[in-house]
């Protein structure tokens, strides 16, 4: 598990980035959901939490691919592979992450810890 950030912290519209390895990207929705995704976008290496939230996607700030923030499916190319999700809960006001277990989807050109 990873511990994001208190709850009271992240105001609804606002995201937070993980320096987990790969990061993750915590969402705080309008409606008061919250999500959390691989913060790299699969197409191009950029952090998903800078990006556009409408409804239940996020928009990446490169070339406007659109994320599922439910299901990490890419809505919109040029992204193509989703990206995880994972399990998020509030513990005693945390907002908590527990990482997927999943292989990510990386764009290319980046690698975990340096490995092809």
């Amino acid at each position: 598990m990873h511990a994001a950030c208190p709850l009271s912290a992240l105001a609804p519209g606002d995201a937070v980035r993980l320096e987990t390895t790969p990061p993750i990207a915590v969402f705080h929705t309008e409606d008061g959901e919250l999500f959390a995704i691989d913060d790299t976008c699969t197409h191009q290496d950029a952090s998903l939490a800078d990006g556009w939230v409408e409804g239940c996607e996020v928009e990446c700030p490169l070339h406007a691919s659109r994320f599922n923030l439910r299901t990490g499916t890419a809505d919109a190319p040029p992204a193509k592979l989703p990206v995880r999700v994972h399990t998020v809960s509030v513990i005693d006001g945390n907002i908590m992450v527990a990482e997927s277990g999943e292989v990510p989807n990386l764009p290319p050109g980046l690698s975990l810890h340096g490995h092809g």
